[in-house]
């Protein structure tokens, strides 16, 4: 799968708020051998907000954990935009997250409270652990948050232990060699495109230096390929260290 995060928030943007949601999103999924595909961090704008979304809902292999903008105040767009891209239908009301609201605020949830439990159609809500106020997914890859990341995250780490909790082993090997890039380029060439490569260059004492990590799903394979570059290395006799 295609792990996305989307961040909506413009008090990020302008740095009222520091964005604590990439960090862990980041860490979770590594906790079971997973990586993020993408990341959004984005304004509380409908038109953006469409785009980002309908560009991961055209990736057939996404899954999409989105932050923040599903309360009940004029800036809260997430609820409205999700229904028109996903679903291409209007909010309707969800009748036990609508009885939530009113155990909670009683009177207090009219006129404004109540409209959070206006979610797409078919979506199924996910349980908030602070205060009750769900957030919610649809078809069960697209899933929505608040901005609150001590409501998030719980609620988050529940869906990926429950879903994506089998652990993938994956196999990294690095090195830093004291060349450029462009000394291991034919050998990156030879790399086969399932197997993750990254190349960064770093200059040390003034010279380029090389730090080259392979990284994949396969340990035999990966490692035969690693030993393509230390092959190469010693061939031309570039010092280099593992890491």
């Amino acid at each position: 799968m295609n792990f996305y995060a989307v961040i909506i928030g413009t008090e990020i943007l302008n740095a009222r708020r520091e964005d604590k949601h990439f960090h862990f999103l980041r860490d979770e999924l590594a906790k079971y051998g997973h990586e993020l595909f993408a990341c959004f961090v984005i304004k509380d704008d409908k038109e953006l907000m469409r785009n980002c979304y309908n560009f991961i809902k055209n990736d057939e292999k996404s899954v999409l954990f989105s932050f923040g903008g599903i309360g009940s105040t004029p800036d809260d767009l997430t609820r409205e935009i999700a229904a028109e891209v996903f679903t291409s239908k209007p909010l309707v009301r969800h009748e036990k997250f609508a009885n939530d609201i009113l155990e909670k605020f009683a009177a207090e949830a009219f006129p404004y409270r109540i409209h959070m439990s206006d979610l797409p159609q078919n979506a199924s809500l996910l349980f908030n652990p602070v205060n009750n106020m769900s957030g919610f997914s649809l078809e069960n890859r697209y899933f929505f948050v608040p901005g609150f990341p001590q409501m998030a995250h719980p609620m988050l780490q529940n869906v990926i232990k429950t879903l994506y909790g089998t652990s993938i082993e994956r196999f990294r090997f690095t090195l830093l060699a004291k060349t450029s890039e462009n000394t291991l380029i034919p050998i990156m060439n030879k790399i086969p495109s399932h197997i993750e490569l990254s190349s960064l260059p770093i200059f040390i004492d003034s010279k380029a230096s090389v730090e080259l990590s392979l990284i994949g799903t396969n340990k035999d394979e990966v490692t035969s390929c690693f030993e393509l570059f230390k092959d190469e290395l010693q061939n031309l006799k570039i010092e280099y260290k593992l890491i």
